[in-house]
């Protein structure tokens, strides 16, 4: 082979090596409604099976738990910049690393929260006007969403730093400016629903730890209908069969 040759296919292998690669296909697209809506997520792709096939599924009607003294949750939240976005599917905060609940000796960080109007979780069959999703992961990669149902009440101004900077289009993540304290976000009594449920929005991941507060916080109708207005056919998936999981309600604060 020449030399002229051999520099030329060099220069093509580096070009080729160079060369942005392309980007991993998208996750299908997926709505509230319609044809790519909750009922249809487990055909949309083979990654969302769990979504139609699961039998841990979340939501669910909370009706009829087992009373039991369980061991409380121990709370270790600190303040943290509203990191915010619209991700098209509800609004997010992204939460500054340190703050973590402890659960049964285990610590579960808080990764971000987020929203869902009306609300995902019902109880006796009754829907609430939104619900607040407390994400925290574990060091073994394991879940534990706190949910928290809202209700119409009082004006609550723990809410103002993420009400007052709801993007109402699709965005990435901005740092408004100001601060947030998620544990003004718990009702005063904070015993718990428990059960093992899943992930809420596609893929519906199984094996999520839910602890849902039996006590709703109010907002003013105010503040719910800035939740409500960003998404108006609503964002919340609806609810699925308990099967034979155990449902337990925490007698005790």
């Amino acid at each position: 082979m020449k030399h002229h040759q051999r520099i030329w296919i060099l220069l093509v292998f580096i070009i080729v090596a160079c060369a942005p690669k392309q980007e991993q296909a998208r996750s299908p697209h997926w709505t509230y409604e319609g044809e790519e809506g909750p009922e249809h997520w487990g055909d949309l792709d083979p990654s969302y099976a769990v979504c139609s096939d699961g039998k841990s599924q979340s939501p669910i009607d909370v009706s009829n738990p087992s009373e039991k003294d369980l061991t409380n949750i121990v709370f270790h939240y600190e303040a943290s910049a509203v990191n915010i976005l619209n991700n098209g599917h509800t609004v997010q905060v992204n939460y500054d690393a340190g703050s973590d609940i402890e659960l049964d000796t285990v610590r579960y960080e808080l990764l971000q929260f987020h929203y869902h109007a009306p609300s995902e979780h019902v109880i006796d069959g009754k829907s609430f006007p939104a619900e607040i999703h407390l994400v925290h992961k574990n060091a073994e990669g394991g879940l534990a969403v706190i949910g928290i149902l809202l209700e119409e009440g009082n004006e609550n101004s723990a809410f103002d730093p993420f009400m007052n900077h709801l993007p109402t289009e699709k965005s990435e993540v901005q740092d408004a400016g100001v601060t947030i304290k998620v544990h003004e976000f718990l009702p005063v009594i904070q015993t718990t629903f428990r059960y093992s449920g899943s992930l809420t929005t596609p893929p519906c991941t199984e094996g999520v730890s839910w602890l849902l507060m039996t006590m709703p916080v109010g907002l003013s109708a105010e503040q719910l209908s800035k939740l409500e207005s960003i998404f108006e056919d609503g964002n919340n998936r609806p609810v699925q069969p308990l099967n034979e999981r155990p449902l337990d309600e925490d007698s005790s604060p």
